[in-house]
């Protein structure tokens, strides 16, 4: 009877704790996700990443990204590659951990880009060539995640473009929105 309460003792303590843990995950999902694109973002980039504002509902997968950033490698100079003012998205919770995950919407709203030729590369070449070497070699996985994404709005977006003898200084042009189902 001993081993049966402490048994029953050791059950309640691990779902309190289980209970807990998830408020204070839900309480600070927010800080977690913005501290994530952050830190990961910039080792994987090689530049600053940076966000404003993240806004995550964990019990409806709706979210939204305010003010994100992404700088440039070291050889560039041009202020960013990537500005968005706001990202806002819906992911459908119960595919995440399946192979499919489903996103039913996902609108990047002003996106700012700045595509800069430097003298080797251009800044995304840098930025996609520091990514591969953070992320090493990968082995070709058989079925991986995959993700579909129901409705894509791109707006209110515009380009810049910058080469090396222009001294950081860009030519710029507006896009037209886009929104594909």
């Amino acid at each position: 009877e001993s081993h049966v309460k402490k048994y029953l003792y050791s059950l309640l303590v691990l779902a309190l704790l289980g209970v807990g843990a998830l408020y204070w995950l839900s309480d600070n999902i927010d800080e977690l996700v913005a501290s994530a694109i952050t830190h990961h973002g910039s080792a994987m980039t090689q530049a600053r990443v940076g966000v404003e504002h993240v806004e995550i509902q964990a019990k409806n997968g709706k979210g939204v990204i305010s003010g994100l950033f992404v700088g440039n490698p070291k050889g560039f100079k041009t202020p960013h590659a990537l500005r968005v003012e706001r990202i806002e998205l819906d992911v459908d919770l119960s595919t995440v951990a399946k192979d499919v995950t489903v996103v039913r919407l996902l609108v990047i709203d002003k996106p700012d880009v700045i595509y800069e030729k430097g003298e080797a590369m251009t800044n995304f070449d840098a930025i996609q060539k520091n990514i591969a070497t953070y992320l090493g070699p990968q082995k070709k996985v058989q079925g991986g995640t995959r993700l579909i994404i129901e409705e894509l709005t791109i707006c209110n977006a515009q380009a810049q473009a910058s080469a090396a003898f222009m001294g950081g200084k860009t030519i710029s042009i507006p896009l037209p929105d886009i929104s594909l189902k």
